[in-house]
């Protein structure tokens, strides 16, 4: 009778073995993968003490302008989503792009967008790169946040000589690694948040190459170029650790033209007051898609993306951050159908181009085609 007890608890005591040896491995496996380059670093020496410094890093971490949820709105609500996504997250076709034979041979007064939230500026022979993710994919691991079909035309190999690059803050679909690594021989000027320089540091770029700013900072580089650090509402962070560096927007002005890129973030009341110190601007460039009422204050939704164009002074306004990677419970082309309905009824001019389509900085007001229409 002894023998069936005595051989329960010796299987018991083999599982919970092998249960701790798993555990430990993974834990162990995922402590070994996240040492990898591509996660970058967190700052350290002169940086370190520059964000410190920062009246806007408090009790360990950068903070917001205004009181911000990071996104949790309860367990239950999360599992509905997970079990109930929104129909059409993924379009059923290739996205039309079109491509150039040759990126370095654009026109002066060029812009051109690579979906999501990259976009290449090229004005008086300068080429400016932002935010790029080029490599297929905006995670860690090459299987999850893959591109949408035709929306990966271009990879980092098909970039041209990059002089300015502009990262607005290291969350992975903003610093892609292989692009990143991608264009290094370039040596460009990068232009980044407070603390975001640590992860070039760990990829080896030229410490003096590096730009960090805190908001309201303004460099000119060169003459007649200016970039400017704009206030956003979000969060930072590569790995566990949140907020160890800043988030921001930009504003460049450069051969008479003044372009804002909101970065990533919600809306701000603070917009409107930007708009009177810095506007009008030519062109906002507003992120709009991957919103969800459970991140409300960290991403905007489409109406709200117009009302900061608005607020920026924006004579015509390009939605980003979408029509690339699907990251929120919301159908591709929601945004996009959202945001040209707002922005027609405050009769906002609406530059919609197709990824890979270069549009001409003198001609926004121009009709651009509502290219998802049609797309299942």
């Amino acid at each position: 009778m002894e023998k069936k007890p005595r051989a329960w608890r010796k299987f018991c005591s083999r599982a919970l073995i092998v249960a701790l040896a798993l555990g430990i491995t993974l834990i162990t496996s995922g402590a070994v993968y996240v040492r990898q380059a591509k996660f970058g670093a967190l700052p350290t020496g002169s940086r370190l003490e520059r964000v410190l410094a920062s009246p806007n890093y408090r009790d360990g971490r950068f903070q917001n302008l205004i009181p911000t949820s990071m996104g949790g709105s309860g367990f239950w609500d999360n599992v509905k989503a997970l079990l109930n996504p929104a129909p059409r997250r993924y379009p059923s076709l290739p996205l039309p792009s079109q491509k150039a034979n040759d990126l370095a041979l654009i026109a002066d007064g060029s812009l051109l967008w690579f979906g999501h939230s990259a976009f290449l500026v090229k004005l008086s022979g300068k080429t400016f790169l932002f935010d790029p993710a080029l490599s297929g994919n905006a995670s860690p691991v090459s299987w999850i946040t893959k591109a949408f079909e035709g929306a990966d035309v271009y990879g980092p190999d098909d970039l041209p000589k990059v002089d300015y690059l502009l990262v607005s803050h290291d969350h992975w679909d903003h610093l892609d690694y292989p692009t990143i690594m991608a264009i290094k021989k370039d040596s460009p000027k990068v232009f980044a948040p407070l603390g975001v320089g640590s992860h070039f540091d760990k990829w080896g770029f030229q410490v003096g190459s590096i730009t960090e700013g805190d908001w309201w900072d303004a460099f000119e580089p060169e003459p007649s170029l200016k970039i400017t650090f704009v206030p956003a509402r979000h969060f930072s962070g590569r790995k566990f650790t949140w907020n160890q560096s800043l988030w921001t927007g930009f504003l460049l002005e450069y051969a008479g033209k003044k372009i804002f890129y909101s970065g990533d973030g919600g809306y701000l009341p603070q917009y409107a007051d930007y708009g009177r110190k810095l506007g009008p601007v030519d062109l906002a460039i507003i992120e709009c898609g991957q919103y969800d009422r459970r991140w409300k204050d960290i991403h905007m939704f489409p109406e709200q993306s117009v009302q900061a164009a608005l607020d920026m002074g924006a004579k015509a306004a390009m939605p980003v951050h979408s029509g690339k990677f699907m990251i929120a419970n919301h159908a591709w082309d929601e945004p996009f159908i959202r945001f040209k309905a707002a922005a027609d009824k405050a009769s906002l001019p609406l530059v919609s181009p197709k990824i890979g389509e270069i549009v001409d900085l003198s001609e926004l007001d121009r009709k651009f085609s509502a290219w998802w229409v049609g797309l299942d």
